[in-house]
């Protein structure tokens, strides 16, 4: 059995390229988040720390590293990583603690400091790593991996460039309308269609960025929340955080190769449909409950596959539900009010934590010109390297 937490403080630092460490960008947002809270930094439980493989040893102790920046007053600490579900992974440890009575107010961190370009292997040889191998042996790069998958869409769904581009359109839009986006731009689908091509069919303005960029929320107890004078607060209802079942049909990163159908019958859904089945069922809610979804759109295409994996349309009608504005602004369910990765780039471990961010302010009614009226009920969902399943749920 599960019961809620409640979301007391939201926080970000605004995502770019701004040449500084991740260390500085997480505690800005933590600042932001406890200040959010009306809660000061000694007031905090625990501290658990989406982890960065990029920013050195201080990376992998995130947790700690945090702690430290914000002035060490002996706070339990915890890291996770999880590749880009470390922000949901972080979510549901603090969440854990909580309902175990092991502290009352848990601060959550996630940033990083992105490489320029797409992500790169770690190097030295190392051919048990599923990674390193579709890197070296195949050249499957993550824009690679977006283009492969555009294609099967394509090929299987009939989807077009055009598609593709309509989300960009729709995201942008979104994106020039919050402060924390790096790409504050509006964009036509005549400007998509003459971007770059990068990996065919998509081309630069369908593939997110890397970026820098950091995310916190404070959460705390229903009882604590309401002690301190919050009787309606934003809660955390459910956090699927599922791996895959064998067999697997869909090829999916980092494996370069499906797992035999041959010889055992594939399952009824997919890894990503899994993902949002087991969210709902702890909640206690379906897609017909939603208000808004904030999904990972490492590419206009991936975006398209979330609709159909979150049940908001059948099999194939992702491309259908976006042409009816279903997802847009005062459509049926928008999806990435935030203006989603294809505005921000991405942040890693802040990524998961800056969606459930974004669900807060609507559920509260505080998200402005991007106000999903009457928002109730928010999902998140993406996906972290090596089978970790991503997905929240959070309601008012």
């Amino acid at each position: 059995m599960t019961a809620d937490v409640a979301v007391l403080g939201a926080g970000m630092h605004p995502w770019g390229k701004w040449g500084r460490g991740f260390v500085e960008y997480g505690t800005a947002a933590a600042r932001a988040a406890l200040a959010d809270a009306g809660l000061e930094w000694r007031d905090v439980g625990s501290v658990v720390g989406a982890d960065t493989v990029r920013g050195g040893y201080p990376g992998y102790v995130a947790g700690a590293t945090f702690a430290k920046a914000l002035g060490w007053q002996g706070a339990r600490v915890s890291s996770v990583y999880a590749a880009c579900a470390s922000g949901a992974q972080a979510i549901a440890t603090a969440r854990a603690q909580i309902l175990a009575g092991l502290a009352d107010v848990v601060l959550v961190v996630g940033a990083d400091a992105a490489p320029k370009g797409f992500f790169r292997p770690a190097g030295g040889d190392r051919p048990d790593d599923p990674d390193w191998l579709r890197f070296r042996v195949l050249g499957a790069t993550n824009p690679t991996y977006f283009g492969l998958y555009a294609r099967r869409r394509m090929a299987v769904h009939g989807d077009t460039p055009e598609d593709f581009a309509l989300v960009k359109v729709k995201n942008a839009a979104l994106g020039a309308l919050n402060p924390y986006a790096r790409y504050r731009k509006r964009v036509t689908v005549e400007e998509v269609a003459a971007s770059a091509v990068v990996a065919d069919p998509l081309r630069l303005l369908d593939i997110c960025a890397t970026s820098d960029g950091g995310a916190a929320l404070v959460l705390c107890s229903t009882d604590f929340a309401h002690r301190h004078g919050v009787s309606r607060p934003v809660l955390i209802r459910a956090v699927s955080t599922v791996s895959p079942r064998f067999p697997s049909r869909v090829l999916d990163l980092p494996d370069i190769a499906t797992d035999c159908a041959v010889a055992v019958e594939p399952g009824p859904e997919t890894f990503r449909a899994s993902i949002a089945r087991a969210a709902y069922e702890e909640a206690g809610v379906g897609p017909e409950d939603l208000s808004l979804a904030e999904v990972y759109d490492l590419s206009t295409a991936l975006e398209l596959q979330w609709y159909e994996d979150l049940g908001l349309c059948g099999e194939g009608e992702g491309a259908k539900l976006l042409r009816e504005g279903a997802t847009a602004p005062g459509g049926r369910i928008p999806v990435n009010t935030s203006g989603g990765l294809a505005s921000f780039g991405e942040a890693v471990p802040a990524q998961a934590i800056a969606q459930v961010c974004e669900l807060t302010w609507q559920l509260r009614g505080a998200a402005g010109e991007r106000q999903v009226t009457g928002a109730r009920v928010g999902i998140t969902a993406n996906q972290g390297l090596f089978g970790h399943g991503s997905s929240v749920i959070a309601v008012r």
